[in-house]
């Protein structure tokens, strides 16, 4: 799924996009939480390789990157959420 996707198919829904742009590899699809406001989800583990191959980490050195970096921030109600499969 890509963000021109989900664009189109939930035109209400605030994009909150992870940067870089090569994050797009890794979306799931949208979620809606119990207050009924919808995020996008990304695949964890994707979104860790992703970071990996582009920015020439380790893969422990790219996961303790997004835990901190991604994973831990906050930018309001339609932050992104991640799965780890």
């Amino acid at each position: 799924m890509n963000p021109y996707t989900i664009a189109e198919d939930y035109p209400d829904v605030p994009l909150m996009l992870l940067e870089p742009s090569y994050f797009d590899k890794a979306i799931m699809g949208v979620i809606q939480k119990c207050n009924s406001v919808q995020a996008i989800c990304y695949d964890a583990n994707k979104c860790v390789k992703l970071l990996a191959k582009y920015e020439k980490m380790s893969e422990d050195d790219a996961l303790e990157y997004f835990e901190y970096n991604t994973q831990g921030a906050f930018v309001g109600e339609h932050t992104p959420v991640f799965l780890y499969r």
